[in-house]
């Protein structure tokens, strides 16, 4: 399904397909030979989504374009299911696994792997070819490579990365309320979308 969203519609390339399942919101570009599956959601809440050739993007797998951080994706990219990629840059040749996360104003450079339940931090630069194994944490810029068991370390490098800052553009004294508050009136903004036909 296509939706019109803030003012801005869906471009989806003649030889691309969107099962009829998923949802493609606002504006968004899909290319050539490109493959959302059933149950994807690819939305560009308040920054765009672009999208190369040959991507498939599989079931149930969330893509969200954001403010200061659209989600660019290069070509020859797969997207596993239950993959969140938020508004991040993604080179060609990557491979994005079942479960993994990629949040906002990360970078994953040609040909990397972020393997099952792995996640790439807010504002983490992945080299080209890197692995991030499965569900190890990468963070920082460069990134660093953290078992999951390494809270501590993790954290170190991740509390200079402005998470609450990336992610909801909030201060770093916002509260959750104030977090929530800002939250539910920008997402109320989908009530006007606007379903298109194909």
């Amino acid at each position: 399904m296509l939706f019109e969203s803030r003012g801005a519609h869906p471009r989806v390339d003649s030889d691309a397909l969107v099962a009829a399942s998923a949802i493609v919101s606002g504006d968004v570009t899909i290319g050539p030979g490109s493959r959302i599956m059933h149950g994807a959601v690819v939305t560009a809440e308040d920054g765009p989504i672009v999208i190369g050739a040959n991507v498939v993007v599989l079931e149930n797998a969330v893509i969200r374009g954001r403010a200061g951080n659209p989600a660019i994706f290069g070509d020859d990219v797969m997207v596993g299911p239950h993959a969140h990629v938020n508004g991040c840059t993604v080179g060609s040749g990557v491979f994005i696994a079942t479960g993994a996360s990629v949040f906002p104003g990360a970078v994953i450079g040609d040909g990397a792997e972020v393997r099952i339940n792995a996640v790439v931090q807010v504002n983490t630069r992945l080299s080209a070819g890197a692995v991030v194994p499965i569900s190890w944490v990468a963070v920082g810029d460069p990134a660093q490579l953290f078992s999951p068991d390494r809270h501590d370390e993790i954290w170190a490098v991740q509390r200079e990365l402005d998470f609450v800052g990336t992610v909801y553009g909030a201060g770093a004294g916002a509260t959750m309320s104030d977090i929530m508050q800002s939250q539910s009136a920008f997402y109320g903004e989908h009530r006007s979308d606007t379903e298109l036909l194909s």
